[in-house]
């Protein structure tokens, strides 16, 4: 990554396979890490952050995999200040064109006496002996205070100063619980412009969490007083309340130019795409009403907001649609569509499938149409979303049959291909979705607790897909699964069995303490 030092360019770099696999339920196996790689790649992100490596051999794989994979961002491994813990990450960037090893340590009171349980010297001889030994390693060294909104200033300039003089290129302030507000963060960063000597020959980055609310505007405000990293995740997410949106700090600088005068390299139009892959592969939701990239984001009901906008779309959109790649096209696809036109819907829409791919895409696409009159973008992207987390499953849906009402008991007779071998039974529950989920466990016994079941309709109408969000919990590990499906009682099965394939593939976390800088 080269950002030729531009004053007023802003280096975008993207955690969410990293700190936004950190919300309760988002992992991610490798393949679903890709493919969201691939896509931060297209859009332009410099710096890709792909896991912690030490964490599991499961991060481990994901960031020597994405680092071969990236050609044009860089590629950074998240390490602890531990000799062990920058030689994994080192190990696991040999393959990356551009790698950076990002290493960190707590820096304020509280975390250092009750997380470290350590001297405020020996943290500081730490960050001396992890930055000199990745910079040993590696051209492109970040150095992270954990806590740093937290910490005391003499203590901040001091570490700061240290750890660029070791060789850390970037040094990054986060915002880790949230707690700053956007003057007092610009304040801090002005601080350390005002104090630290040799702050000129780093850039400077901040990392804020979205506790109160502020991620966004604190990160904004750190631009505007002299950062030029923003640390962010595609739909803010991230454990607890999540991280600074990447979508809207990119928007708000290129929508905003008078008042903020900086640049990114990302590329706008692929931010809906990015948007849409990273809730599908991690089961989260986008609220309708989400900045950028939730489906009201450009939506106009109101009458005096339809009237101006007819006379001038300036009247109430301040960016249009097009420049986050979202489509202004409504139907444009039924059940005489043809496969070329199929295919060059999925091209429009940013999907790139191989052959086989597509004609499964499309004769599943022609069964929807046989179900349902109007098939709109939303109900192919659900529908392409779907087929592509159903690949490799351990446990298929082949059939589902319930008989529901007010009179019951509930039934479903349920028909699942556990490892190549077709199952079938019959539950009775407390209604049909509890039916369907006993059904479940009678083919395929489980401990998992159900922790969220979540109904959204992908478009409007009786007729819409329904997209499902089923949570499960088992020994502490969390995922979510996604299903769709015209019949909400079969994107319901598809969900919990997407959820309970996650489950049994996720891979175990050895890391001692979550790391949340």
């Amino acid at each position: 990554m080269d950002t030729g030092r531009d004053p007023n360019r802003v280096v975008i770099f993207d955690t969410t396979m990293r700190d936004g696999e950190q919300s309760p339920g988002a992992s991610m196996n490798l393949e679903e890490k890709k493919r969201i790689a691939a896509v931060l790649e297209e859009m332009g992100v410099d710096v890709i952050e792909a896991g912690f490596p030490i964490a599991s051999n499961g991060d481990f794989e994901a960031v020597r995999e994405i680092a071969k994979l990236v050609k044009t961002s860089s590629v950074a491994g998240l390490s602890r200040a531990a000799k062990k813990d920058i030689d994994r990450a080192w190990e696991a960037l040999q393959g990356a064109a551009a790698p950076r090893i990002h290493t960190f340590i707590s820096t304020s009171p509280l975390h250092m006496k009750f997380k470290l349980q350590m001297e405020p010297e020996a943290v500081h001889q730490a960050i001396i002996d992890s930055v000199s030994y990745a910079r040993k390693l590696c051209g492109d060294v970040e150095w992270s205070a954990e806590d740093a909104s937290r910490t005391e200033h003499d203590f901040l300039c001091r570490c700061v100063e240290t750890a660029i003089k070791c060789g850390a290129g970037t040094i990054n302030i986060p915002d880790t619980v949230g707690y700053a507000v956007p003057d007092e963060f610009a304040s801090l960063i002005r601080m350390l412009f005002d104090r630290v000597p040799n702050i000129d020959k780093a850039i400077i980055s901040v990392h804020c969490h979205n506790d109160l609310g502020l991620a966004v505007a604190n990160s904004l405000a750190a631009v505007g007083a002299g950062a030029r990293q923003v640390e962010c995740t595609v739909n803010g997410l991230g454990e607890r309340a999540g991280n600074a949106a990447l979508e809207e700090i990119v928007m708000a600088l290129r929508t905003r130019q008078n008042a903020m005068p900086y640049k990114t390299g990302i590329h706008t139009e692929v931010i809906t795409r990015a948007s849409r892959l990273v809730s599908t592969v991690t089961g989260f939701p986008v609220q309708p009403n989400k900045a950028i990239v939730g489906a009201n984001a450009f939506a106009h009901e109101s009458g005096i907001h339809q009237d101006g906008m007819l006379k001038h779309a300036g009247t109430y959109e301040i960016m249009t649609p097009e420049s986050v790649g979202l489509s202004r096209s409504t139907l444009v696809m039924g059940k005489h569509s043809g496969r070329h036109a199929f295919k060059s819907k999925l091209k429009e829409l940013g999907f790139e499938l191989g052959d086989n791919a597509v004609e499964e895409a499309f004769r599943r696409f022609k069964d929807l149409a046989d179900k349902k009159k109007d098939v709109f973008d939303e109900d192919i992207v659900a529908l392409v979303d779907d087929q592509v987390v159903r690949s490799n499953e351990h446990i298929r849906f082949v059939s589902l049959q319930v008989i529901a009402g007010s009179k019951g008991p509930q039934q479903a007779d349920l028909e699942l291909e556990i490892d190549g071998v077709v199952k079938q039974t019959r539950a009775t529950g407390d209604g049909p979705v509890d039916a369907t989920f006993k059904a479940i466990r009678q083919l395929y016994p489980h401990e998992a607790r159900l922790q969220l079941f979540q109904v959204n309709a992908v478009t409007a109408g009786t007729d819409a897909q329904a997209e499902v969000t089923v949570r499960l919990e088992e020994n502490g590990k969390t995922v979510n699964g996604q299903g769709a499906d015209t019949d909400t009682l079969v994107a319901s099965c598809k969900a919990y069995l997407h959820a309970l394939n996650k489950l049994l593939t996720k891979r175990q976390k050895t890391a001692p303490a979550a790391l949340s800088a």
